[in-house]
């Protein structure tokens, strides 16, 4: 391949017109310092708190992953008072038509609205991580290059490469779980995720259809768990700014503990929690809350490891009419003395569908922390029993369900389950603990359907209701998604494609007509 060989300084601010680097000609600027490196870290790699989001479309890249799985569901509401339609109406009434509805019923063309009008983009993921990516990527070489003389600057620059190395391979693993298959041990090395494009210079060949290879995923994950560890032994020898809002090691050990399940590399998540839990055990104790007055999930949660983005659906699975709601499947799960049933949800008056309550703020606020890309001690908790389970120790995944069941339900008591129930178990804890948040119940359902010793899958049922006029049910309509979709792995976006007109994508998504209608009963 020829390589067209762009100065990375030029790139730079091509790419994000960072003020801060001084002009040394009108064509070039230069990096003199690893402070211009860490605020290009701060300012276009670290994904940015979002002010308000007034929308869950209008929130951060990624932001359907909270629309597709079984923990989720739209109003049905059938009274059509005029007088009260206003408080009834939710406030993304009108865009679950358009915006909404090819993802959350698992359309072939996600961004085609219910009325089959114009295709709406699907690359935003895409291209806002690529470009995360190859500033990453940017940062890496021009850190090589630094002059460093004093201690500060030397422990400053290994920061700056744990922080860089850990980005990379967050965004690199949920490009892998949106646009590739699960990872299978023994379909990965013939199974394709995404490009990896890891080099500071622009790549181009006139002469080939395509510019990018989408790399096997044996090779994908081989290359997000080399910079995990890099960024570990990085930050073992810098200190850290000890803010959720900077990668860590803490974080960076919780993220491969979770692409080690993903793999079903059980030893290997075991060993990595050891290290991070016997530095970070803490767990909030949520039957210390008061449901009413307290939100879980805020900054000042102990818990948080890591946090980058916004708080997206403060406003959208609010239980009312054009709106999410919570699934009664998941709502039943809980038990009367676990104390999330009261404090994560709440039940509508006005339309007696369940909404998001306490795990969040609610209404329109700044964001702190992200309801999508965020680390949190509870999942080391959560995977090391798996991780204990899978690997055939019943008794210390027992302990650690356990111990962190503590932590939520009133007055519990130890429970012992024969080997199936506690994987049973686990999983559901996981649903309960991770509901709408950071796609984990998509991802975790992906996953199961391809685990070796207790395999598990689903067919999921969205009722969608069709509203005209924002407030209006025409009726409901019934789509299902079958065990083993092709639709749980997302196309390539079009646009890349158009683009890149070599690139292999995915089995089709089939189309998927509702498998029911179900008119209003006044």
């Amino acid at each position: 391949m020829k390589k067209i060989l762009l100065s990375s300084i030029i790139l730079l601010t091509s790419l994000c017109g960072c003020h801060y680097l001084d002009d040394y000609s009108q064509d070039l600027v230069v990096v003199k310092s690893v402070s211009d490196l860490d605020e290009l870290l701060l300012g276009d790699v670290y994904m940015p708190s979002l002010t308000k989001v007034a929308e869950l479309a209008f929130g951060d890249p990624g932001w359907f992953l909270l629309t597709l799985d079984d923990d989720i569901n739209t109003v049905v509401y059938e009274e059509r008072q005029a007088t009260s339609t206003s408080y009834h109406m939710g406030e993304s009434a009108g865009l679950l038509n358009t915006t909404y509805f090819g993802y959350t019923a698992w359309q072939m063309e996600v961004g085609r609205p219910h009325d089959g009008g114009n295709l709406n983009g699907d690359e935003r993921l895409w291209n806002d991580f690529y470009s995360r990516i190859n500033i990453c990527n940017i940062i890496l070489d021009e850190v090589e290059k630094l002059p460093v003389e004093l201690d500060s600057e030397r422990l400053a620059a290994l920061r700056v490469r744990g922080e860089a190395h850990f980005l990379r391979a967050y965004f690199y693993f949920i490009l892998n779980n949106v646009y590739g298959d699960m990872y299978d041990p023994e379909k990965a090395s013939a199974t394709l995720g995404v490009p990896l494009k890891l080099t500071a210079y622009v790549e181009h060949d006139k002469n080939k259809t395509s510019q990018f290879d989408r790399a096997t995923l044996d090779k994908a994950y081989a290359q997000i768990i080399a910079d995990l560890q890099t960024s570990i032994n990085y930050f073992n020898q810098s200190p850290q700014t000890h803010s959720y809002y900077r990668a860590s090691g803490q974080a960076a050990r919780l993220l491969l503990s979770r692409v080690y399940l993903y793999m079903q590399e059980w030893d290997k998540a075991r060993t990595v929690l050891t290290e991070l839990l016997n530095q970070r055990p803490q767990l909030l104790s949520y039957t210390s809350l008061v449901a009413g007055n307290d939100n879980v999930i805020t900054r000042n949660n102990r818990e948080i490891l890591f946090s980058q983005g916004s708080l997206n659906v403060q406003n959208s699975v609010d239980g009312l009419i054009g709106d999410f709601c919570v699934s009664e499947e998941l709502y039943n799960l809980y038990e009367e003395d676990d104390t999330r049933k009261a404090l994560f949800f709440t039940r509508k008056f006005s339309t007696d569908a369940l909404a998001i309550k306490g795990k969040y703020q609610q209404s329109i606020h700044q964001s702190y922390v992200s309801d999508l890309h965020m680390l949190r001690t509870s999942e080391a908790y959560l995977n090391m029993a798996e991780a204990c389970v899978m690997a055939g120790d019943p008794t210390e995944a027992h302990r650690w369900l356990n111990d962190f069941r503590r932590y939520r339900i009133t007055n519990y008591q130890d429970k012992t389950y024969d080997t199936e129930t506690l994987v049973e178990e686990i999983r559901n804890e996981r649903r309960k603990e991770f509901c709408i948040e950071g796609g984990h119940r998509w991802f975790d359902l992906r996953r199961y359907a391809v685990n070796k010793q207790y395999p598990y899958s689903k067919e999921l049922e969205r009722v969608f209701a069709y509203y005209n006029g924002q407030t209006q049910l025409i009726h409901t309509e019934i789509f299902r998604l079958e065990e083993n979709s092709p639709a749980y792995t997302f196309l390539i976006p079009r646009k890349v494609l158009e683009f890149d007109t070599g690139m292999p994508d995915n089995t089709p998504r089939p189309s998927r007509a509702a498998a029911e209608i179900i008119n209003p009963t006044n």
